[in-house]
């Protein structure tokens, strides 16, 4: 059964910023975050458990995307949380050297 098309993103730039958030932006969110994980907790753990998790935050961001109504809010939030999670890292790294 054909979805309704009054619940179809109509312009070709949302629809694109829904698709590209979803992936590359849900991408960049879950990587961040198990990597900001690793310069915490033990890195052999998180990384083990990343195959799973990773693709499972990975999946959920993909799926918020496009139930959001604008496409480049959804971006920005991604970004947003990118960057708090980068931000983390990089307090982790510098409080919990690996060397």
């Amino acid at each position: 059964m054909p979805a309704n098309k009054k619940y179809l993103t109509t312009s070709p730039w949302q629809r694109f910023a829904k698709i590209t958030a979803g992936i590359l932006g849900g991408y960049l969110v879950s990587m961040s975050f198990h990597m900001a994980l690793t310069s915490w907790i033990s890195a052999t753990n998180i990384i083990i458990t990343s195959a799973f998790t990773g693709f499972i935050l990975w999946a959920t961001l993909m799926v918020v995307a496009f139930i959001a109504k604008n496409g480049w809010k959804i971006w920005g939030i991604y970004i947003l949380i990118t960057l708090l999670f980068s931000s983390i890292l990089y307090l982790g790294t510098l409080y919990n050297p690996l060397v």
